[in-house]
């Protein structure tokens, strides 16, 4: 118990929490929050929609991930040096979005939109591939749920918090409040550790983009792990990206969707992710994901009961709690195993792979879910989305078997 005190209150784990704080914020800034200050000035809706194709840096951030392992700054070293350039940087964009006034300038106001996500996705890069460079291996669940779950809490400052601010400010003002709560990450930068890691930065730019998928392509069953990232959360995702028309159908009203499925539901899922993560310490990671599996699959199901019940506030209650809650802990599963599968020299490169990888199911498969569960029904359309969770629990007999050893207890890695 000692070991698992120290593990959660070490150091370590503080500049996880303030990191996670960092990478959430600059999200919802270019997203729900500025869609809201672009309908404040009577942009069109055509125009507010075109807005979100500022996001795709997100989903491309592996393209340009390399270089962060390639090359190191004159400064605090290749991970901190990197992560303190992009939030100078974040700061810059989002003091310029605010700058800007979307009736008089949109092209200035797209700009820099679009290099606000430039600069949060290149800054998760850093924290990520820095999160698995200063953990050690049987720490990785529990600090990926804390980052996950203080991204989530800065999402609410940019968020909840900006749109209850923009009532009583101008929105130049708003985002320059915004800009000054990047001083978090600032701060944390400056005083945190640089990673220790063995192995020496690629030498070239060529081996930097080659050698991270060689690397991981030598490994026995690479191609499974890569299905298997697919497809661990897949039902789960087909069953929330039809949560909201699904409860509103039922005959739920908006005020009830935002207070027990939105608010309810994101406290949920971050009880969830910490549950998950303080699990993790003592646990195999191979326990975990089948365990936080089978508890995601039965999760979905609640939502299956609930459309048979119908508007029952309770049940409501306790499908968004049960499918949030087990959401949690499956996203800290997967999140530290594909972690714990990078290599410490490519780290930037292989986890803005993994993490691209996981997200190609939300996209994708949220295109054609209304479309079946309008010929299955809701409750079949649940009871698929719980099904679907069988394909990632069999690839778990090969990617991680049940038998595989608890990680033990060990000294963190180094840091200079």
């Amino acid at each position: 118990m000692t070991g698992f005190v120290q593990t959660l209150f070490s150091r370590r784990m503080l500049v996880n929490v303030m990191n996670g704080f960092s990478s959430g914020l600059p999200l919802l800034l270019t997203g729900s929050t500025l869609q809201a200050w672009l309908n404040d000035e009577h942009v069109s809706v055509e125009h507010i929609g075109l807005f979100a194709a500022v996001g795709l840096p997100y989903t491309l951030k592996f393209v340009w991930a390399p270089l962060f392992d390639r090359f190191v700054p004159p400064f605090l070293g290749r991970r901190r040096g990197f992560m303190l350039v992009t939030q100078l940087a974040l700061v810059g964009a989002i003091l310029g979005l605010g700058l800007g006034h979307p009736e008089t300038s949109p092209w200035w106001m797209a700009g820099m939109a679009l290099a606000l996500t430039f600069f949060s996705a290149s800054q998760d890069i850093v924290l990520d591939a820095y999160r698995r460079e200063t953990l050690a291996d049987h720490e990785l669940g529990l600090g990926s749920s804390l980052f996950v779950n203080a991204y989530r809490l800065a999402m609410l400052v940019s968020g909840a918090m900006a749109l209850y601010l923009a009532d009583r400010w101008a929105w130049q003002q708003v985002y320059f409040l915004m800009a000054a709560f990047m001083g978090v990450g600032l701060i944390t930068t400056l005083l945190a550790s640089e990673p220790c890691v063995d192995a020496p930065p690629p030498r070239t730019l060529r081996e930097s983009v080659i050698e991270p998928f060689v690397d991981f392509f030598r490994r026995d069953g690479a191609w499974l792990i890569l299905v298997f990232i697919l497809l661990y959360k897949i039902g789960d995702q087909m069953a929330s990206s039809m949560n909201t028309p699904f409860i509103l159908k039922l005959g739920f009203t908006k005020s009830e969707l935002a207070a027990v499925a939105k608010l309810f539901g994101m406290l949920s899922i971050m009880g969830g992710s910490l549950l998950g993560g303080l699990l993790m310490v003592r646990w195999s990671m191979a326990r975990a994901l089948w365990i936080f599996g089978v508890l995601q699959a039965l999760g979905v199901l609640t939502f299956a009961m609930l459309s048979e019940v119908g508007k029952v506030y309770p049940m409501l209650a306790l499908a968004v709690a049960a499918e949030n809650f087990t959401a949690g802990m499956g996203s800290s599963a997967q999140i530290a195993f594909m972690a714990s599968l990078t290599n410490r020299r490519f780290t930037a490169t292989q986890y803005a792979l993994f993490s691209s990888l996981m997200g190609v199911p939300r996209v994708i498969i949220s295109v054609p879910t209304g479309y079946l569960a309008t010929a299955l029904g809701w409750t079949w359309y649940f009871l698929f989305c719980a099904l679907m969770a069988i394909p990632g629990l069999l690839l778990l007999l090969k990617v991680a078997p049940w038998s595989e050893r608890p990680v033990p207890l060990q000294s963190p890695p180094s840091a200079t």
